[in-house]
């Protein structure tokens, strides 16, 4: 029987931003939306990306739906721990080219954050969604430790394995070029790879992407951590033999329009899970548009809603 979710009465109850200590060295920052007796869904970012990215309006709209959600910034972001390891955009073109690169932390570490997030929470097991490399770390978090994910939500992302969901080469200089330092510079650089990396049916409003660079950089942006989580990604292993055991409702999202992982890295991710639905959508790049929020929300609950009841 699927798990039953229940609508709340009342408008979603929004917490504070809290600190969760998740290992030796790292405390992850994080916020709820929604009643705890909920359905947990845990929604996991990419790539330098706050929690604040996944947007107040979509959080609402899930809590809406009855699943207490959970957001947080990933090692390395915002308001979370910084990992003091050194990466050099030497050692990134390395990576790139499939050599020999020691990173600083793995997938498996950035997973187990999570799970440790879930501890935190007193929470056995959660519906996890993820977009990009928060994709990648919520199919990890799904393949290392199945009994915490009740059904899995991979957005815009990737197996890890080499040959598909590769980004347009034309984004390669931008991704690792050195930014000028301060707010003003983020923010303009931040505002002109949207344009190039969104959704070309849907594009974005250029003064809600500054604003939302400039919260972003307000928050802590770290540029060498977003190196650190880079050279995690290149070195991540090809999860596509793994993804075969999972047992468990799962849904993938990908915009026919990305640039920065291509629709092959959906279509295999889904391949590659049993009784996967995948979900196309035109004219959709590497973003969440508001025009979009509704069908996310739909397609989520709907992957939830094929849980059975034992596993929450």
């Amino acid at each position: 029987m699927p798990t039953p979710r229940r609508a709340p009465t009342e408008a979603p109850v929004v917490s504070d931003e809290l600190l969760a200590p998740v290992g030796p060295d790292v405390e992850l920052c994080y916020q709820t939306f929604g009643d705890p007796d909920g359905e947990p869904l845990l929604l996991v970012m990419g790539l330098g990306g706050p929690m604040t990215w996944w947007d107040d309006e979509l959080c609402l709209m899930l809590a809406a739906e009855g699943f207490y959600v959970i957001r947080y910034d990933n090692r390395d972001t915002g308001r979370s721990s910084r990992i003091r390891a050194r990466v050099t955009r030497g050692q990134l073109v390395r990576a790139f080219g499939g050599r020999k690169v020691k990173a600083p932390y793995t997938m498996t570490d950035l997973a187990g954050d999570a799970v440790a997030l879930l501890d935190h929470l007193g929470l056995g097991s959660a519906h996890v969604a993820g977009i990009s490399m928060g994709g990648m770390i919520a199919q990890t978090v799904a393949i290392e430790h199945p009994r915490r994910v009740r059904s899995l939500t991979s957005v815009m992302s990737t197996t890890g394995r080499r040959t598909v969901g590769w980004q347009d080469p034309r984004l390669i200089p931008a991704l690792i070029a050195p930014r000028k330092p301060g707010r003003e510079s983020y923010v303009e650089t931040s505002v002109a790879f949207w344009d190039v990396i969104g959704s070309p049916v849907y594009p974005a409003d250029r003064d809600r992407l500054a604003q939302r660079a400039g919260e972003t950089f307000d928050r802590g942006y770290s540029a060498s951590g977003v190196m650190r989580q880079m050279l995690a990604i290149l070195k991540q292993p090809d999860r596509t033999p793994r993804l075969r055991s999972l047992r468990i409702p799962a849904l993938v999202v990908h915009g026919m329009a990305d640039k920065m992982v291509h629709v092959s890295g959906g279509r295999s991710t889904a391949a590659a899970i049993p009784g996967a639905e995948l979900v196309l959508i035109d004219g959709m790049g590497h973003d969440l548009p508001p025009a979009l929020f509704a069908t996310f929300v739909e397609a989520i609950a709907r992957t939830a809603d094929r849980a059975p009841q034992s596993q929450a």
